[in-house]
């Protein structure tokens, strides 16, 4: 896979502009079978980061496979050019699945991010696979407040567009942060969300993924 690895904050804000143009903000994908989550974490002590990818039968949420990977940084913590620290440990590891999956999930945002380009939209574009962003916390816009129902969503806004849904996947529980990644529509990303989340609050895709970083960057300390 030849990715372009930026070497400074002008090539990689260039590059960012480039691809963003080339984000599809509506369905293109047939069914939906296998489904994956992605995660990152980085440790302090040996520079590395650690990437995974686990992918879950989409109807049973069933692990199929899981590829997780450790590499050092190539890219400085730069606001507003993360995707570009956290993209090559999950391309290393989906680079070694067996199953490719039909759809992404990220830990993080898609267009809504400040230059509507997170790191949803960064793999969703360099793979070419339909991807959605389902951040945690919010990053950019604004929103009117939800009621505390599972389902209960409002449309996130930032210079008066929409740019991602705000959507309580459990009752009483603080919402998470949806977005389109690639390929996908801001009403099937919601939709894949709430059938990803019939217990937590985070996606199974994102729970699993999550697992899998947080055990390996445990190994890796205990090496260091």
């Amino acid at each position: 896979m030849q990715i372009e690895h930026p070497s400074s904050e002008t090539e990689a804000r260039a590059l960012q502009e480039t691809l963003a143009a080339q984000v599809i903000s509506e369905d293109q994908f047939d069914s939906i079978t296998t489904i994956a989550g992605t995660d990152v974490a980085y440790d302090d002590a040996t520079n590395q980061l650690v990437g995974a990818i686990v992918v879950l039968n989409a109807s049973t949420l069933d692990i199929i496979e899981t590829q997780v990977v450790t590499e050092s940084v190539r890219f400085p913590y730069i606001p507003g050019l993360f995707s570009f620290r956290e993209l090559p440990p999950l391309l290393s590891a989906f680079e070694q699945l067996t199953h490719k999956p039909d759809m992404i999930v990220c830990d993080g945002q898609g267009l809504a991010h400040p230059r509507r380009f997170g790191l949803a939209c960064h793999l969703g574009v360099t793979l070419d696979i339909p991807t959605i962003g389902c951040g945690k916390t919010r990053l950019t816009g604004t929103h009117k407040a939800l009621i505390e129902m599972r389902g209960a969503s409002a449309k996130l806004i930032d210079n008066e567009q929409v740019i991602g849904e705000v959507l309580r996947t459990q009752d009483n529980i603080k919402p998470v942060y949806v977005s389109v990644g690639h390929k996908v529509s801001l009403s099937t990303a919601r939709d894949w969300i709430l059938k990803l989340t019939p217990k937590y609050r985070l996606p199974e895709t994102t729970r699993q993924a999550d697992q899998q970083v947080n055990r390996a960057l445990k190994a890796l300390q205990a090496q260091s």
